[in-house]
């Protein structure tokens, strides 16, 4: 192979390695996450063209439980204020690691039980707007607070 051919080559390598970054990387405008697909580049075989791929999107993550933590049979941080939309899943995790109590939501009359170490958790349709208490049922001790919004 000559030096001229070789240099070819080269240009040819860099060409494609260039192509290929400005295929793969984001834009200014770009957000991870946008658009339905996301876009692959392949590097093609020599002397051939870059092939575009599309890969779907990862699905979206399940809505988290709100936490409220429960030590000695009190709320640690206070009484925690968990806000949802009329409509919307409330979504409650009580935890402990040496409480055990039954959970209740009031106005709703859910109730789930806790165990020392363990969590109880709620997940309901916030079908009535209003604020609700949250407690610890044998001991009387609101956790809690369900603030169900228009």
């Amino acid at each position: 192979m000559s030096g001229a051919a070789r240099i070819g080559l080269v240009a040819a390598a860099v060409a494609v390695l260039v192509l290929a970054f400005m295929l793969l990387a984001p834009g200014e405008d770009d957000e991870p996450g946008d658009g339905v697909g996301a876009r692959t580049a392949t590097l093609p075989p020599a002397g051939g063209e870059a092939a575009e791929t599309t890969r779907a999107a990862p699905p979206p993550a399940a809505p988290a439980f709100a936490p409220i933590r429960v030590r000695a049979g009190r709320p640690l941080g206070g009484v925690q204020t968990i806000t949802v939309r009329r409509g919307e899943r409330a979504r409650i995790e009580v935890s402990s690691p040496d409480t055990t109590d039954e959970v209740h939501v009031h106005g709703y009359d859910i109730s789930r039980q806790l165990n020392a170490g363990g969590r109880a958790r709620l997940s309901f349709e916030a079908d009535a707007e209003g604020v609700y208490e949250i407690e610890l049922e044998g001991s009387h001790t609101q956790i809690g607070r369900l603030v169900v919004e228009p």
